[in-house]
Parts: C-alpha cells; structure tokens; sequence
C-alpha cells in the first residue's frame, strides 16, 4: 500500500525509496519494499519449470510443464475422484493483481471441496463475523486511525504489521498523533513496540482476551452506558436484549483469570467512554487462539454499543476504487465438512489445520494431490512437522513459486511466476481494508523474461488443460479474458466502481488516470455508510447472538470447571524486517543479529537456570525446538514468544541466505488439535508447552 519509488540505471536499480509524493503513504517505506530489489534480481530465483525425476530437477519449457500438469492432475482425479486433488492458496496471493482477478477459473476446473489458505492460520474470524453481521464477508470496518481520539488495541502490533486488517502507511506517525489528541492503549501478553509507543500497555495472559472482553461488556451494561448511538435504527434487535448474556462476567470474577485487575478492566471501559472518538481494535493475537472468532465478534459488539461503529474516528468502512465486493461470494459456512474431523468450510475452504490428516488418512475422499499456490505451509500451518510427512507421501504435488522451499522441495512440478517488479500492481483487497480512500496503479516496471509466464497465465493455462471450452461462446470469452488481462479487468472495475465515470464523468477515477498520476489519488477520509455498506436484504446489521454468544458454554468449560493451567504457554511474534517465510532470502531481510529466538522471562529464566543466549528446549505434544533464549520483562511470566516463518534446514531446499539464517519453524510446536471450534482456526498462541534448559 505504500507509494514506493524506484530509480532504474542501464536496468539495474540504484535505489529504491519511499514516494514522498504519494499522498497515502507520504514517504513511508518499510524494510520488506527494499527487498523487491533482492527477490528480482536473487540467482536462486527460479525462472524454467522444473519437473523432479528420480530425485533430481529437470528444467522444462512451459507447453510441456503445462501438458504434463494437467494430464497428471486429470489421471488423478479420473482414478480417486476430484476431491483427491487439492489446493493451497498462501499469503502472497492476495498481494498480487492477477492472482486476484483471474485465479477463479482454475479453482472451478479442478472442481475440488479441498480448498485451503492462509486465511484459517490467520483473519478467518474477521470474516465470519463481518458475514454474520453486515452481510459479506469482506465487508470488514477498519478503524479510522486518522480521526480517533482513543485507540485500544488487542493482540497487535502494527508497528511490525503496518496494519494488518487495517491497511496504514506510516503507522508510528499516526499512531503519534493519536496520542496528541488523545491516548493509544495496548492490551497484550509482552511489550510489543506498539507497546512501548503507548500511553498504556497491560498484560494478559494469553487466551484470556475473550473473559476480558465480556467483563468490559458487563460494566458496560452494569454503568447503563451501552448504547449504540446512530448505529441503532440498524440493529436486528435491542441492544438491551443481549445483557443478559454478559450478566454473569463480572470484572472482579475474571480478573484472576486473566492477569489484570477488575478496577484494570473498569478503566479501559470508563475512560474508552469518556473520549470523543474511541475505536476498539483486534488483531492476530486475539484472532489465533482458542475463542479467536468470539473475542472478534465480542470486540464488533463492543464498538456497536459504544457508538463507536460508522462514525468519525471509529471504527468505519471503506469505498475502494475498484469495488470487488458485489461481485464476489458473500460468504457460508457449513455447506460441507472435512472428511476426517468433521470441520466446516466457510467460503468454500476448509480450515488448513485439517490438511495433513485429509492426506494421510486412508479411504475415500483421501487427498492424494495438491496444487500449492504460493504458500509454504510446512512453516506456516500447525504441525509443520506431520504436513512434511504427507506433502512427502503425495502421488502429486504441483507448486507455483520461484523458490525450492521447505513445502515446494516435496513437488514433483514447480511452476515459477515473475517477480514482483514484473507485473503490474494494484491493492485489489488492500484498498478494501484501507484507513483512507486512495487509488494507486503500478506498471511492470521491468518487462518480465523472455520466456516467463505471469500466475495469471500459469492458472489458465492449465485452466484451459483441465477443461478445454465447450463451445464457441467460452473460447470468446476465454480469449477476451486473456486480451484484457488483470490490467483490463482492473479498468473495468475503476470504471464501474463509486469514483468511476458512471458517477463522475469528467473527473471519475480510471486506469488512464490513474497512469497519468504515478503517485496515486487521494480519494479523502472514511465517510458514515449504513445502511448503504449492508448487504443483508433488509439492511440490518443481524447482531446474531445465538451464532456466537452460544460459544460461551466453552469459555465456562474452559475457565471455570477446574480445567489445569498450563505452566508455560507459547505466542507467536512478529518482526517488521519479515513478511512470513517468502522473503527471507534477501540478504538485507535476515542480516543482523539473530531474530529467531526465544523471549522468556527473568523470573522463568531464573527457575529454569538459564542466562542471555543459553539454549532452550521448547516442547509441546506434537514436538520440540531448541533455539537461543532472549531473557526481557517485556514479555510475561509463564509466557514465551517465538517467531514464526523460520525453519530453514528441510533437505532438498534451494535457498542459500535463508538456510544459512535457518531457525526453528515455532510450528512444529503449534497443535493441529488445538482450534477456534467455532471456526476451525488454528489456534497458534496459547499452546501450552514445556521448558528444558540445554547444557553446553
């Protein structure tokens, strides 16, 4: 989302910069910008496809990687059925244009209920409460960071994220002046730099956000100050119904549990009230963990019956330029289930945490292919170690990277794309998530290799394999796809959409323009929407208590029946320097002093007879990882942190800076089993682990 400029010398690039013309991000650059340089230029970037014969990798030219894919995927579905074929769609697909706008027709031609992505290791929460309340999935408020007088965060730290569910540019300038007009507050288990920039930070002990939650709700209730303000001509029901569900959480019962005080709670509520133009956030640290999807439905309510929702400086949709929503699904769950532990789609995938055991499993439906696209799930899902076991038993994997990574080593076929810097780029999703309105179009700025193919191209191509057009209108339509291409579908949109010529015939925003603005256009701040931003037909939001306020049967079951706390309890970690695994092979990315280690507290350090630096031996009931301990207060007793997308060691990887920075993958300690039921969204902190110092 940020303008990033690029100087270009003889086709090398001399530098690359923030834009500090760019009206959204005003010069901002994080460290990951820097990297295109690395990822365009890297030796080890792979530019044939290759095809692994008798463990050794043979280049092919793409027709014949095309062919060979496609008859290998269609022998395969012929024998076991389509859904013995699989997809996992990874992180990067969302940064990336094409991905976006053409990836649909190679999903519906292998026709296969195992669909799997990132989102259920990461903001599937956000997605089932938006399509519960508002009507669409996507239609997920983001917080109006540049008008709010009071920030309260939990469980996240934008100053490493840049956001996340909140597109922002320059987030410690913005989040600066939030504390000039007012007070940033954070909420979570260590000192996180978000942390150390606010007014406030206070500590919980992980997996409890969800008791602190419904406290706040029940002094809201118990002071009489929920109310919800102009949000409440569009409620489904009275706000006042929903008391009773709160009436039982009082401050004082789950102070104990939780780590912080009943007076604590009590003032993150009166002073939230007390300011003008308060907004409440969440992110992964309440969306990862055992009541992820409750504790966001909990924080939406909160904003709701505060008044605080579709108002300046709260918590606010977004009118993006190219305006994807009408015309993609809205959303549900339920429609199937995973085959062996019953877990439910929603939007038409299955939690990722089910994968390992669809494939290792015998008997019908078994999963005995998979089309990676542009994931690492090895690293990146729970259990990575049990997913290395069945990638390696695949009859066939297919992969779509430029890297031999720790999940790709196992493919029978890569299929690598260009570069970032060789396509073009436009924020499809992250315009949709943005704190203000703003368009920005980049071309290709190198043209892509002589014989390389976009994903765009890669997906129809096979696409076209796997189902060839029937009939003389789906080859015209099939070829006026491919002649638009994302660019011309991206026109399309920008013309249809709220800024286009439709509604502004001789100032609407469209690609031309847009080409002709190099640093973007500013659209202006969030404007109030409802209830023209609802997608449910009697535009209402359906506060839908039974749904989600059912599920705190299991917060009982959890906190309060003499369930045995854990001794140590394990969180992730985030660096602004990493985005994932899939960077880590630029050298100005893993530089440095090693990222990769354990935060522990003094006091658990103490008892455990460790100093800086001594090894430490980390285990749960699915493994253990041994990595160097970092002893901080910044992090709470009985908690220890870990970086994910670390792990570099697997044999057969083709990564030489990243295996030479390898660390420990922090999920081969995270648990398949332990999930949000209510999702099927891994529950990546609060997995309760053992502690072990290591001699020497």
């Amino acid at each position: 989302m940020c303008g990033v400029a690029v100087k270009v010398e003889n086709d090398e690039i001399v530098s690359i910069k923030g834009d500090e013309q760019d009206p959204f991000s005003r010069g901002h650059i994080c460290p990951k910008a820097l990297a295109l340089k690395d990822l365009y230029e890297d030796p080890e970037r792979l530019r044939k496809p290759m095809e692994k014969r008798n463990g050794e990798w043979h280049e092919l030219e793409w027709d014949e990687a095309l062919d060979k894919v496609a008859a290998r995927i269609k022998s395969l579905q012929d024998e076991h059925g389509n859904d013995a074929m699989a997809v996992y769609l990874g992180n990067p697909n969302v940064h990336n244009t094409g991905s976006m706008l053409l990836n649909g027709g190679l999903l519906r031609a292998l026709n296969t209920r195992n669909k799997f992505s990132a989102t259920s290791v990461d903001q599937l929460p956000h997605h089932i409460v938006s399509w519960k309340l508002f009507g669409h999935q996507l239609r997920i408020p983001v917080p109006d960071i540049d008008r709010c007088d009071h920030f309260l965060i939990f469980g996240a730290n934008p100053l490493a994220s840049n956001g996340s569910i909140m597109s922002v540019a320059d987030v410690r300038g913005r989040l600066k002046r939030v504390k000039a007009r007012g007070k940033v507050v954070v909420v979570d288990p260590r000192r996180t730099p978000t942390a150390e920039l606010a007014d406030e930070h206070h500590f919980v002990r992980p997996g409890t956000d969800v008791l602190i939650l419904l406290a706040m709700l029940n002094y809201l209730f118990a002071s009489d100050r929920a109310d919800a303000g102009q949000c409440a001509a569009h409620l489904d029901a009275a706000p006042a119904s929903l008391r009773a569900y709160f009436a039982e959480y009082s401050p004082e019962r789950v102070a104990d549990y939780t780590g912080m005080s009943a007076d604590t709670i009590k003032q993150l509520v009166d002073d939230f009230c007390a300011a003008s133009n308060p907004v409440l956030y969440g992110r992964m640290g309440v969306s990862v963990q055992e009541f992820g999807t409750l504790c966001q439905y909990l924080i939406m309510l909160f904003n709701i019956l505060t008044g605080s929702l579709d108002r300046e400086g709260g918590l606010m949709f977004t009118t993006p330029a190219a305006n994807i929503l009408p015309k993609t699904g809205r959303g549900h769950m339920g429609r199937y289930h995973s085959r062996v532990r019953g877990l439910p789609e929603f939007g038409g995938e299955l939690p990722v945490a089910a994968l390992a055991e669809e494939i290792l499993t015998p008997g019908d439906g078994q999963i005995r292919g998979l089309l990676l696209q542009a994931g690492n799930p090895v690293l990146s899902t729970p259990n990575g170690e049990q997913l290395d076991v069945a990638f390696a038993s695949l009859d066939l994997l297919v992969s779509m990277d430029f890297y031999i990574n720790e999940s790709s080593r196992h493919a029978d076929f890569i299929l690598p794309p260009v570069s970032p810097l060789e396509r073009e780029h436009y924020d499809v999703i992250f315009n949709l998530l943005a704190v203000r309105n703003n368009a920005r179009y980049a071309p290709a700025l190198f043209p892509p290799g002589e014989d390389a193919r976009h994903d765009w191209q890669i997906s129809l191509g096979l696409r076209d394999r796997l189902q060839p057009p029937r009939n003389l209108k789906e080859r015209l339509t099939r070829a006026i796809e491919k002649r638009l291409g994302p660019t011309g579908m991206l026109a399309i949109l920008l013309r249809q959409g709220p800024y286009g010529v439709g509604w502004k015939p001789f100032g609407g925003v469209t690609l031309s323009r847009l080409k002709r603005t190099p640093h973007g256009i500013d659209l202006g701040p969030l404007q109030a929407q409802l209830p023209a931003a609802l997608f449910h037909s009697d535009r209402k939001i359906h506060l839908s208590a039974d749904f989600f306020l059912d599920d705190l049967r299991r917060v009982n079951e959890a906190f309060f029946r003499d369930r045995q706390a854990a001794d140590y309890v394990l969180i992730g970690r985030r660096d602004v320097r990493s985005n994932n695994s899939w960077l880590h092979n630029s050298q100005r990315l893993v530089k440095g002093k090693n990222r990769c280690t354990v935060l522990v507290h003094p006091d658990d350090a103490a008892q455990l007879g460790i100093e800086e630096m001594s090894l430490l031996k980390v285990s749960s009931r699915v493994g253990s990882v041994t990595l160097p301990a970092v002893i901080s207060d910044e992090i709470m007793p009985g908690v220890v942190s870990i970086p994910h997308g670390w792990g570099h060691h697997g044999i057969g990887t083709q990564w030489k800076r990243a295996e030479a920075h390898a660390g420990v993958s922090v999920n081969d300690l995270t648990d398949e089993t332990y999930l949000d039921v209510l999702s099927g969204n891994a529950a990546l902190n609060g997995v309760p682990v053992q502690l072990e110092a290591v001699a020497g």
